[in-house]
């Protein structure tokens, strides 16, 4: 736990009764990317805590406010059989940022990663979201110049 103006922050994995807090931030997460999408409740739902799901996420609460969360998946292989812990989303709310949020569940994000025998944690970050990358700079992560991202959207 941290403190932060007060506020105990809590870091804890996502449950079902926090889907409609988490559409919330998700929401938040679409106005800040500046696109249309908007989250359902139930394909969120069915993502996490459906038959197949498609990722796992660490929630910060500030007393009762949703402060942040980290959406991650494994990927294999990475150094010879073991995976990597891959995030996909690190979002902080507006009114949490500066407040330690975001190193919170980074840090717990790695103590995962070690507890599941990952070999590394790996994610990229938009070209233009400078503040993103001062942040993950601060962390000592260093940007692999390596590899190129691709994608290829489906209809």
């Amino acid at each position: 736990m941290c403190h932060s103006d007060g506020v105990i922050i809590r870091i804890e994995p996502a449950r079902p009764a926090d889907v409609d807090a988490l559409v919330g931030l998700l929401t938040e997460l679409a106005v800040f990317y500046g696109t249309d999408s908007r989250p359902d409740v139930d394909e969120t739902e069915d993502a996490l805590f459906g038959d197949l799901p498609a990722a796992t996420v660490l929630l910060a609460w500030a007393g009762a406010d949703l402060a942040g969360m980290a959406a991650y998946t494994y990927l294999w292989p990475a150094v010879g059989t073991r995976r990597s812990l891959y995030l996909k989303e690190l979002f902080v709310a507006g009114e949490h940022r500066q407040s330690g949020v975001g190193r919170r569940l980074m840090a717990a994000l790695f103590e995962i990663a070690e507890q599941r025998g990952c070999s590394r944690v790996e994610w990229t970050a938009d070209q233009g979201n400078t503040a993103a990358q001062r942040f993950y700079a601060e962390l000592g992560a260093a940007v692999l110049p390596t590899k190129l991202f691709y994608r290829s959207d489906l209809r």
